[in-house]
C-alpha cells in the first residue's frame, strides 16, 4: 500500500510535535527502569511442533491451501463484474472444519457496509460514502467426494461468508466451492480498485474481485476480521487460473502469465514482446499514436477474452483499458530465469519525465531486491497507471498515473517491494501491517540508495530530526490498524517499524549480520505464514543475539529514547591521567551508545558501548584515556539514534 505520508510531511509533523511538546526534561529525574526493559521473560512464550523456539517453522508446520479457476466478464458499458469462482481447498490442519470462511471484501465498498458505517463523515483515503456497491451472490455450492456439485446453505455477514457443509473437511480431506457473482465497479474502492476516466477511454484497474478463502491457521483457526479498509489482507497460497472477458478493443494485464497470447494480440504485438524479453531498454509493444489505432487489436468487435495463470501466490488482481500504451523490458534475476517488466499507462502520462520510465523503476527495484532478499517469483511484473494512488498484489500493483520523477520511483518502488512483504512471506496484514508496510519501508531506503547510482536517494534529516515524529502516537507499532488513529497509521505502519529496522541494521548488529538473519528469515518463511514472534526469533536466532529488550521498547511500547552527558570529571583532577565520563539514560527506551571526544589538543576519539552498559541503571561512568583537558564529549555524533533530546547530547568545556 502507498505510503501514507511524504518524507517532507513527516519532518513537517516532526518538527510541529516538538514545538508542542519541548524537549524532555535534562533533569537528574529519570524515567528508567532496567528492569522493565531486559525484564528476563520478555519473549518467552515456548516453541512447538508447529513454530520453534529459533523462530523456523516447525516440522509438524501446516497451512492449508487454495487453489483458485475464476472466470468473469466486464462490461464497460455497465460498468459491472459478472462472473464465477471454483476454489478447491485443501484442509491441510489436523483439525476437522464442519464450515467455512470466504472473504467478501468487495462488500466493504458499500455504502451500508460496517466499511462506511465506520467512515467519519469527512471521508478519506479508506472511506467507502455515497456507493451503493457489493457483491450480489446468485449462487453457492459444493463438491465433495462423489457427489456432484450441490447447494450448500451460507450466510453473509458484512464481508464475510459462512458456507455450511454438508459433511465436514476431516484432516487432509478437500472440498470445492463454487460462486457465482456479480459486482459494481466503484469508481474509487478505498485506494485499492476503481476507475480513471481518460481522453482514450477508462482505465479500469480491478482487484478483491473474487471470494477468497479465510485462512485457517495454527494460531486462531479461522481469521475473520471484518475489512473495514486500513486493515489489509491475510490469504492462504495456491495456483490460479483465470479468464478475463472485456471488450475487443481493450488490453488487459493481470497476475502471472498471459496463457493465450495467439488470441488477444497482433502478430507485431508478439514480435515486439520478444524483443523486451531480451533487451534491456524498454520496448514499445503498443505506443501513445497507436492507442486509437484499431490495426492494434486482433480483431474489431465484440469481445476477446484473456487468459492468465499465475501459480504459489495468495491473490490475483488485473487491469482493463483500450487507453493503454504498453512498454516492457528484461529483469535480469540472479538464477537467470527469464522474466519480464512491464508498464501500462495513458498516453497523458507517456512523458520521458512520469510513466515513460516506469519499466525502468520496476527493473531497478525488483532486480535490486531479487538479490538481496529473494528471488521475484512471478514470471512477468506491470506496473498499472491509473486513479489508485499505490496499491500492491502479485506480480501487478497500481499507481497514480499524475506521479512523475522521484515521486514515481517511490511508488514503484514501495509497491513492488510489496511483493516480498507479504507476496513472498505472507505476513498477516489484518493485524499487523507493520510486518509488511515497516518491511517495506526500510528495504525502500537500500533499493533508493541502490538505483541508478543514487539518483533519487536525496538526504531527508537525520534520526534526530524524525525522532519527535516516531514517538508521536499514542499507540504501540503492535496495535491492529483499525484501531489506530487515522494520522497515527502513517508512523506505525510505516516509518517507526522502517525506521526501527535501520537502526536495527546501522547500529544494534551491522549490516552483515543483519542482512544474513533478514535473508534467513524470509527464506524461512517463504510463502508462509510467520507471526511476529516468528520475526523476533529468527532475527535473535541468526544473529546471534537477545533482542528483547530492543522489540519491547520499540514494538510494544511507545517509551522514547534520551541518551546524554551527565557529568565529566578527569583522574586525580589531571586530564593527562585520564577523563572519567559519565552519560545517563533518562527515558525508558535504551540503545547501545557511540561517544565522541575532542581534546583541547584537537585529538579526536570514538568509543562505542553496547545495550549492556544500560541493564543495571540509567548511568554509566567509564575511563577514556585522555592527554589534555576535554573540549567537547557528544552522545550518538553521527544522529543515528532516534533521540528525542538532542540538547543534552553534548557536553562542552566552560571556557577559561
Amino acid at each position: 500500500m502507498k505510503r501514507i505520508a511524504l518524507w517532507a510531511g513527516l519532518w513537517s509533523l516532526s518538527l510541529a510535535s516538538f514545538a508542542q511538546t519541548g524537549p524532555t526534561s535534562t533533569s537528574s529525574s529519570s524515567k528508567y527502569d532496567p528492569l522493565a526493559l531486559f525484564h528476563p521473560l520478555f519473549n518467552m512464550q515456548p516453541g512447538n511442533d508447529y513454530r520453534t523456539g529459533s523462530g523456523a517453522p516447525g516440522p509438524r508446520y501446516w497451512q492449508n491451501r487454495a487453489d483458485y479457476q475464476i472466470n468473469v466478464t466486464l462490461d464497460d458499458q455497465q460498468n459491472t463484474i459478472t462472473g464465477e469462482v471454483t476454489i478447491s481447498y485443501k484442509n491441510n490442519s489436523p483439525e476437522t472444519l464442519p464450515f467455512l470462511w470466504l472473504q467478501l471484501d468487495q462488500n466493504a465498498f458499500s455504502d451500508t457496509s460496517r466499511a462506511a458505517k465506520t467512515t467519519p463523515t469527512t471521508g478519506g483515503r479508506f472511506g467507502n460514502l455515497g456507493f451503493a456497491g457489493g457483491l450480489t451472490i446468485t449462487s453457492v455450492t459444493v463438491e465433495q467426494g462423489k457427489a456432484k456439485f450441490a447447494a450448500a446453505p451460507y450466510t453473509v455477514t458484512d464481508t464475510r461468508m459462512q458456507v455450511r457443509l454438508a459433511e465436514a473437511v476431516k484432516p487432509a480431506g478437500d472440498v470445492k466451492i463454487k460462486v457465482a457473482y456479480s459486482f459494481k465497479i466503484p469508481e474509487y474502492g478505498s485506494d485499492r480498485m476503481g476507475q480513471l476516466k481518460r481522453k482514450d477511454g477508462i482505465i479500469y484497474e480491478i482487484a478483491q474481485w473474487y471470494p477468497r478463502m479465510c485462512v485457517y491457521d495454527d494460531i486462531e483457526g479461522w481469521n475473520v476480521l471484518p475489512y473495514l479498509g486500513a486493515g489489509e489482507f491475510y490469504l492462504e497460497y495456491g495456483d490460479y487460473e483465470y479468464n478475463v472477458t472485456v471488450p475487443w478493443d481493450h488490453i488487459v494485464v493481470g497476475s502471472g502469465e498471459l496463457l493465450n497470447p495467439n488470441d488477444v494480440l497482433t502478430a507485431e504485438q508478439i514480435k515486439r514482446l520478444a524483443q523486451a524479453r531480451q533487451s534491456d531498454q524498454t520496448v514499445i509493444i503498443r505506443g501513445k499514436d497507436e492507442v486509437t489505432n484499431a490495426n492494434t487489436r486482433p480483431k474489431k468487435s465484440g469481445t476477446l477474452t484473456w487468459k492468465f495463470r499465475c501459480q504459489n501466490t495468495r491473490d490475483v488482481a488485473w487491469a482493463s483499458s483500450k487507453a493503454f500504451v504498453w512498454d516492457a523490458a528484461k529483469m535480469n534475476l540472479p538464477s537467470g530465469k527469464p522474466a519480464l517488466a512491464q508498464s501500462v499507462y495513458p498516453a497523458e502520462s507517456a512523458t520521458n519525465d512520469s510513466w515513460g520510465r516506469s519499466t525502468e523503476y520496476v527493473k531497478g527495484c525488483i532486480e535490486f531486491y531479487s538479490k538481496y532478499l529473494y528471488e521475484f517469483s512471478y514470471p512477468v511484473a506491470t506496473n498499472v497507471a491509473g486513479v489508485v494512488g499505490g496499491m500492491e498484489y502479485p506480480g501487478i500493483v497500481f499507481c497514480d498515473h499524475k506521479d512523475k520523477k522521484d515521486a514515481l520511483w517511490g511508488v514503484t518502488d514501495h509497491e513492488f517491494g510489496h511483493n516480498w512483504f507479504p507476496m513472498i512471506v505472507g505476513n498477516n496484514e489484518r493485524k499487523f501491517p507493520w510486518m509488511d508496510e515497516g518491511f517495506n519501508t526500510f528495504i525502500n531506503t537500500l533499493s533508493t540508495a541502490n538505483f541508478n547510482k543514487g539518483e533519487y536517494d536525496r538526504e531527508r534529516g537525520t534520526m534526530h530530526d524524525i525522532a519527535p515524529a516516531l514517538f508521536y502516537p499514542t499507540e504501540p507499532v503492535m496495535t491492529i490498524p483499525d484501531v489506530q488513529q487515522a494520522r497515527a497509521l502513517g508512523i506505525l505502519a510505516y516509518y517507526k517499524p522502517g525506521m526501527g529496522l535501520k537502526i536495527l541494521r546501522d547500529v544494534v548488529l551491522g549490516p552483515e549480520r543483519f542482512d544474513f538473519a533478514f535473508k534467513n528469515y524470509v527464506n524461512r518463511w517463504a510463502f508462509k505464514h510467520p507471526t511476529p514472534y516468528d520475526f523476533f526469533r529468527s532475527m535473535e536466532d541468526g544473529a546471534g543475539e537477545d533482542l528483547g529488550w530492543f522489540w519491547r521498547g520499540f514494538f510494544y511500547e511507545t517509551w522514547k529514547l534520551d541518551q546524554g552527558v551527565k557529568e565529566i570529571k578527569y583522574v586525580d583532577g589531571a586530564a593527562d591521567k585520564g577523563s572519567l565520563i559519565s552519560i545517563e539514560n533518562l527515558e525508558k527506551m535504551a540503545m547501545p551508545v557511540t561517544i565522541e571526544v575532542t581534546e583541547t589538543n584537537g585529538k579526536k576519539g570514538r568509543i562505542n558501548l553496547p545495550v549492556e552498559v544500560w541493564q543495571r541503571g540509567g548511568t554509566w561512568t567509564f575511563k577514556y584515556n585522555s592527554t589534555t583537558p576535554l573540549k567537547t564529549v557528544v552522545v550518538d555524533p553521527d544522529e543515528k539514534l532516534p533521540d528525542v533530546n538532542e540538547k543534552n547530547n553534548t557536553w562542552r568545556a566552560e571556557a577559561q
